[in-house]
């Protein structure tokens, strides 16, 4: 399949970066929530089917095949024009206010390890995940509500031509979670380790088929992947370091080794502050770190001056100064986040996703900052760090 010549160009202005060469600017992209496409989209007077990777050009866009571990159609317990609640294929209960930024996890259907033990999931190598359409969880109940999405292998083939595509996978936290509830993760880790740990496993051998399954089905169209998995909070992480270590780094381990198999770079997506185990990242050959929570202390010019060029960085632009710093403080908060390109290795993005409180010429403000001042060899005036290299 053919490439237009700016997705040559995006491609290969990502890989150096995340190589850490110096390409001709620094690469740009994001996530953004449905409520900031609407406002975006209201404040320009752009056509419903306006496409914000398309029309600013972004570097990359990530998809999602079916990471559910029962491939079904969402079952409607209740809907009324407010809200919606639904049973997905992660035997989750989950209502949607569609007013409301995200969903409500009401209840799940597998209550104890036992069943979750027993219970078994669908092959991961299903091609219904990747080659029909259909409901799934991750990419249908967000900030949005989505049904009878198309076929996961579609939507890559279509974006294939003009943008990198990268595809997503759950680590064993992020997706155990959505089977049986975060509050039942953090009891169990607690009264049943071992016990637990042996449910991790399962949903880990899963995971590792499942990230094989994804990479052979997209047929070599696939130019990354983001691997979620959000294992800390503000202060730290949700489990001693020591319990991560043991079950869900091998999984991780897994993922990144059948992507570097594939020789796609992997980018990791976990929210919070990661800090006490940051170089197991590095250990592991996670190539690029994502989203660098603000809120939660990570800085992505101290993490650059801490851990040098053994890992790229992506991310870390305070959503809450994009929306609301005075216009000069935002200036200054981007040209700083600049430094850390020196050399490559950085990608600019929000520090989780575009919210709707950004509004269209503040987004616009940062992202044609950063592609004017963002080109190599950089030049940050005032805004330099000598340190950095």
């Amino acid at each position: 399949m053919q490439r237009s010549k700016g997705c040559l160009e995006k491609l290969q202005r990502l890989n150096q970066a995340v190589q850490h060469q110096e390409p001709d600017r620094v690469p740009v992209s994001d996530f953004f929530w449905g409520s900031f496409i609407e406002r975006w989209k209201k404040e320009l007077d752009l056509p419903a089917d306006t496409d914000i990777y398309s029309y600013y050009d972004l570097d990359y866009v990530v998809t999602h095949p079916n990471m559910d571990p029962w491939i079904r159609d969402f079952e409607i317990i209740r809907e009324t024009q407010d809200e919606v609640v639904v049973r997905t294929g992660y035997g989750a209960i989950i209502r949607k206010k569609y007013s409301d930024p995200m969903p409500a996890f009401l209840s799940f259907d597998t209550a104890s390890i036992d069943e979750l033990l027993s219970l078994p999931f669908d092959d991961p190598w299903d091609d219904r995940r990747f080659f029909s359409s259909g409901d799934n969880q991750i990419a249908g109940v967000g900030d949005g509500f989505a049904r009878n999405l198309p076929a996961w292998y579609e939507t890559v083939k279509s974006r294939y031509p003009d943008i990198p595509v990268f595809g997503s996978i759950c680590e064993g936290h992020e997706q155990i979670w959505r089977i049986v509830g975060s509050e039942q993760v953090m009891l169990w880790i607690g009264l049943y380790p071992e016990e637990f740990g042996a449910c991790i496993e399962k949903v880990g051998s899963f995971l590792a088929e499942l990230t094989k399954a994804q990479i052979k089905a997209a047929g070599g169209l696939l130019d990354g992947m983001v691997i979620w998995g959000d294992v800390a909070y503000v202060n730290g992480m949700l489990f001693s370091p020591e319990y991560w270590r043991k079950w869900f780094r091998p999984i991780v381990q897994s993922q990144v080794a059948a992507c570097h198999e594939a020789e796609i770079p992997v980018i990791y997506h976990g929210c919070g502050n990661t800090l006490s185990i940051f170089q197991d990242y590095i250990d592991m050959g996670v190539d690029c770190y994502n989203p660098l929570e603000a809120k939660a202390g990570m800085d992505v010019v101290d993490l650059r001056q801490r851990f040098g060029h053994s890992i790229s960085f992506c991310g870390n632009m305070d959503v809450l100064q994009w929306a609301e710093a005075p216009m000069e403080e935002l200036h200054a908060a981007v040209m700083r986040k600049l430094n850390a390109a020196k050399g490559g290795g950085y990608i600019f993005q929000s520090d989780h996703s575009v919210p709707s409180n950004v509004s269209a010429d503040r987004y616009e403000y940062a992202l044609n900052l950063v592609r004017s001042k963002g080109t190599y060899p950089l030049d940050l005036g005032e805004h330099d760090i000598p340190s950095m290299k």
